[in-house]
């Protein structure tokens, strides 16, 4: 039982690490655009002030998500040592959190963002822990 725990604590810290990780490299890559959307939207969070969401900005972050998603479910599943419950842990941890944001930001951007995100995050956990069994 504490290796799951553990499991779940290091797959969601990972989880974070590349998340906020991934999107420090994309701030500066690409300041003008990438950095200047994050920008803007943290100050509507923080002002209440109006936003415009970049789509393709938007698309980015489903598609990072997946990804951190799955690596994160595999590191979950690599600590645990096992590759069910670790996952589906943090997956359901990640969707709380996810559905937490959409809350946050509901009115910033469009729901298919808020709904495509959310729904991402539990599978793709799962899935990350499928893979440990699979590199066996």
């Amino acid at each position: 039982m504490l290796r799951i725990v553990l499991g779940v604590v290091a797959g969601f810290f990972g989880w974070a690490i590349l998340w906020f990780g991934s999107e420090t490299v994309l701030t500066a890559i690409s300041p003008g655009w990438f950095g200047a959307h994050q920008a803007a939207f943290q100050s509507a969070i923080e002002n209440d002030s109006p936003f415009t969401p970049d789509t393709a900005i938007l698309l980015i972050h489903c598609v990072l998500a997946a990804i951190v998603s799955l690596i994160a479910g595999f590191v979950a599943a690599l600590v645990a040592g096992e590759n069910k419950r670790a996952p589906l842990i943090l997956g359901f941890l990640l969707l709380a959190i996810g559905l937490l944001k959409a809350a946050m930001s509901w009115q910033l951007v469009p729901v298919w963002y808020h709904v495509i995100f959310a729904a991402i995050l539990l599978p793709m956990a799962i899935e990350g822990g499928k893979m440990r069994s699979a590199l066996k």
